[in-house]
């Protein structure tokens, strides 16, 4: 028996969709919502009727129904901590969704719109591993003050995606391998999976770890303390100095990785040492990743976006393949990596699991 899955990405100024016959691509589509368009609306939760109205005139022009579906999946927001998985969509899920109650982002509208199309179409709604997922070791969470333990904010969608298709194409189980996941894109996460749980990870969402395309990553807190003293700036200036105009938008304008490869072959020794620095940084995660498993490293993989640079890919392999081999899985095919999600629950190969 073959599943129709119906996969749902919202993003602040897109919604991307696809449709799955089990884990194969149909097609998909980029619906893109333009500045105006997002404007009118207070908040993400007033999106909610706009977005869904354009999923369903997509739908018709490929001819579909919605009740051709097996599964809706969406992408997941941010929830309250839990472990990997794909998970139906509850009372619990949407209630914390549709206040915000642990922020709002465009990817909250993934569960909400799966929800209303699966009741359409009468089938089940899910999500697969939000950024929330939490899987830390004990020791990790505890930072150098009590009032700021460390959180596990990160790709969790794609490095999960990743190091499952990683572990099937070597035929082993991923719960029986050690690998270290960077997933480089615009924000920049390094995840030690140990036996199939991400035990270290840098919360990529506020920018610590390495500094990356957009975010600033971890900067000397004294320096960023006296700032904020002596300029007294807004709270929301301060967090997009940390996420969204950080890194190479600070240093170097662009958050383009591939403007920047063109910039150092036309011999811009700036836009190198910046770059470099990147790279650098990142390694040097990667390096640290390997200890919560002493070093016993089955693979590093490199993965997101940026993962395409050869130029990125060279520099790192020269710094960290001493620890173990290095895979290159670029890109970050979320809707396939929902699909994957259902498509594991539907088949029987892993349980559903419900958020309270």
């Amino acid at each position: 028996m073959s599943f129709l899955i119906l996969t749902i990405n919202p993003g602040s100024t897109s919604t991307k969709i696809g449709v799955y016959k089990d884990t194969e691509e149909q097609f998909s589509q980029n619906l893109s919502h333009s500045a105006e368009e997002i404007a009118q609306f207070a908040n993400v939760a007033d999106q909610f009727s706009y977005r869904l109205e354009k999923i369903m005139d997509f739908l018709r022009t490929k001819g579909l129904s919605i009740k051709d579906f097996s599964a809706i999946v969406g992408r997941g927001g941010l929830l309250k901590p839990m472990i990997s998985g794909t998970y139906s969509v509850s009372d619990a899920m949407l209630a914390d969704l549709q206040s915000a109650k642990y922020g709002s982002h465009a990817s909250n509208l993934g569960a909400l719109l799966a929800n209303q199309l699966a009741k359409e179409a009468s089938c089940p709604a899910f999500i697969v591993d939000p950024v929330v997922v939490d899987e830390l070791d004990p020791l990790a969470r505890i930072s150098g003050r009590p009032e700021f333990p460390r959180r596990s904010v990160f790709h969790a969608l794609n490095q999960k995606a990743v190091a499952k298709r990683f572990a099937k194409s070597i035929q082993r189980p991923y719960e029986e391998l050690n690998l270290i996941v960077a997933h480089l894109g615009g924000g920049i996460s390094v995840g030690c999976h140990n036996h199939g749980r991400v035990v270290e990870v840098n919360n990529a969402l506020d920018g610590s770890g390495p500094f990356s395309p957009e975010r600033a990553g971890t900067i000397p807190a004294g320096s960023l303390a006296t700032y904020i003293l002596e300029q007294r700036p807004e709270k929301p200036s301060v967090a997009k100095m940390l996420a969204g105009t950080g890194g190479l938008v600070a240093h170097l304008g662009t958050n383009d990785a591939r403007e920047v490869v063109q910039r150092i072959e036309a011999g811009d020794e700036k836009a190198k040492m910046v770059f470099d620095a990147m790279i650098y940084s990142v390694s040097r995660y990667i390096a640290a990743a390997a200890v919560p498993v002493h070093g016993k490293v089955d693979q590093i993989i490199l993965t997101g976006g940026i993962a395409y640079s050869k130029y990125l890919t060279d520099k790192i392999a020269e710094y960290v393949g001493f620890i173990a081999p290095i895979t290159i899985m670029p890109g970050e095919d979320e809707l396939k990596a929902l699909a994957e999600g259902a498509y594991r629950v539907l088949t029987g190969e892993e349980t559903v699991r419900e958020y309270k």
